[in-house]
């Protein structure tokens, strides 16, 4: 076999990610941070490298992309169509104008996002979100407590010899924003406020795309006459105390909720409802699902409990999940009381340094 094209084969996936950049940068010659170790023979970074572009429109940022998602080499999964994980992740920063290397924790973020996937297996797929649970970048000044997934606006999906590859463009958003997000869906929330945030470039020192009245009417809009695409949303706080039956008074069954998550699954609720359709909530030792009737009613059962509400009792329940620790019943949903209780937000040294509710 003739080594030149041995050797060719052998990094076919790189070159194919570095052929789509060059369309754009032409020849610029990219910040390229590789992996000494591999993750395989126990280094600490999964991904083979991630190279840094800088882009002057629509105005200074870095365009960072990864090397390691996909089959960079030769083909070893059984899926022909996908290339590995069947994705490289992108991410744009805001640059200054002095600004001559990207900064070190826009790359352990995305090495970060390689721990998550090779950990767990869960991949991304545009129109997804995550909560960082705190400033995506750790110690800064910034509202953009989380993540949003959509596909690049310059890099189409390729094929590769060794598969297909998709390029999704990792976004800092807000905690209000991936609270609309959750009660209407990411891409409608990303492209009402693109106007005001070009190309979904993160910003750490931007404001609230919500903030802005065109923004939030026309998610507002959105979540009306489209309700929620969030089917499933993982809830910490859930818990569930089944109800006693006494001589002389029944006591009811309470469903428990952190008041964190409380006021944004009140929304998502309203959405799913709006559409039709259930919301299932999972926690570490119980599912809770909502699904619409006529007749409002919960039904107990080994696994999942399910919880049947009309149009008035989704308006009345929704109105009462707020923020703040409180314990209320719904009239028309008899046996079920709700107790919303505070929620510790903690650092990565487990203290807390935020109560909610």
């Amino acid at each position: 076999m003739n080594e030149d094209w041995n050797e060719e084969m052998m990094s076919a996936g790189w070159d194919a990610i570095d052929q789509e950049m060059r369309k754009i940068y032409g020849e610029q010659e990219p910040k390229h941070y590789g992996t000494l170790i591999s993750y395989a023979l126990g280094g600490p970074d999964p991904l083979d490298g991630i190279s840094a572009y800088k882009a002057d429109e629509p105005y200074p940022h870095w365009h960072f992309v990864t090397y390691g998602f996909t089959e960079l080499y030769e083909k070893e999964s059984e899926n022909e169509e996908e290339s590995g994980f069947g994705f490289e992740l992108t991410f744009r920063l805001a640059r200054k104008d002095d600004e001559e290397e990207p900064p070190a924790w826009a790359l352990n973020l995305l090495q970060n996002m390689g721990r998550y996937v090779f950990n767990t297996g869960n991949v991304f797929q545009a129109g997804d979100h995550m909560d960082a649970n705190g400033p995506i970048c750790l110690g800064a000044d910034t509202q953009l407590t989380a993540l949003a997934f959509v596909t690049d606006p310059q890099l189409a999906e390729i094929d590769t010899p060794n598969g297909r590859v998709q390029f999704l463009q990792m976004v800092g958003i807000t905690g209000d924003e991936l609270d609309a997000m959750m009660a209407w869906n990411t891409r409608g929330v990303l492209q009402s406020g693109l106007p005001y945030m070009p190309s979904y470039i993160t910003d750490l020192e931007r404001d609230s795309l919500l903030r802005n009245s065109a923004v939030s009417d026309a998610v507002q809009k959105g979540m009306e006459q489209e309700g929620s695409n969030t089917a499933y949303l993982f809830v910490s706080q859930l818990g569930w105390e089944p109800g006693k039956k006494g001589f002389l008074k029944n006591t009811p069954s309470t469903l428990r909720l952190g008041a964190k998550q409380a006021e944004v699954i009140g929304k998502i609720l309203r959405g799913r409802m709006r559409k039709g359709e259930s919301l299932r909530l999972v926690g570490p030792d119980v599912h809770v699902v909502f699904e619409p009737g006529d007749k409002p009613e919960c039904i107990p059962g080994e696994d999942v409990i399910r919880v049947v509400i009309d149009d008035a009792t989704t308006s009345a329940l929704t109105k009462q999940l707020l923020p703040k620790e409180s314990s209320f019943e719904i009239p028309s949903l008899k046996g079920i009381a709700i107790n919303i209780v505070k929620t510790n937000i903690t650092d990565s040294e487990g203290n807390v340094v935020k109560v909610i509710g």
